[in-house]
């Protein structure tokens, strides 16, 4: 389907030069003269190559639709990692990279979304939160004003986020895996 280059949004996929981008940021500009138009950061779903291209109103891109299909986490072999297919019970590897910084959140079991274009996996989706235990939390320090004392704190994955003062060892808590942010405690 054609768009007009000003109406990419963040999270489009395109067709660009002969490859699959996806936008990451958009920014309208309309300067004093001249027409108006859209800077927009690109990055590669194959590759993950980041560049900057500015569409005017008059060009058009081909926006691509990408399959979507449920994937459940197995486990890592090597530097590849096994998910199956909900339905059909198949298994693929695919590399690590594919997941990114993400890929330590993975957790047996774990549902993720593949996003397939014509049948190839390009790109696995986690869910946007996980719980986690702090293993390893520093202490207080006192005399820090509560607005702004975040302290810095080691989950069961090996990852290192910030969290309030009063989440202490042991504690299990809700991280945003794409952000790598506390969001709150877990129930």
């Amino acid at each position: 389907m054609k768009i007009s280059g000003v109406d990419i949004r963040p999270g489009n996929n395109i067709e660009y030069e002969g490859g699959l981008w996806r936008a990451v940021k958009i920014q309208h500009t309309q300067p004093g003269k001249g027409g108006a138009y859209m800077q927009v950061e690109l990055k590669n779903l194959i590759d993950g190559r980041k560049n900057n291209v500015r569409f005017r109103s008059a060009e058009s891109v081909e926006r691509i639709r990408l399959d979507t299909k449920d994937f459940q986490y197995l486990y890592p072999e090597g530097d590849m990692l096994v998910f199956m297919d909900t339905e059909t019970y198949d298994q693929i590897n695919l590399p690590m990279d594919l997941v990114g910084d993400a890929a330590a959140f993975l957790q047996d079991g774990m549902m993720v979304m593949l996003e397939m274009y014509e049948e190839r996996p390009i790109s696995v989706q986690l869910p946007e939160t996980v719980e986690a235990t702090i293993v390893e939390a520093d202490a207080v320090v006192k005399g820090q004003t509560a607005s702004a004392s975040y302290k810095p704190a080691i989950l069961d994955n090996g990852v290192r986020v910030m969290v309030p003062p009063h989440i202490v060892t042991g504690t299990r808590i809700v991280v945003d895996v794409y952000e790598r942010e506390y969001v709150k405690r877990a129930d």
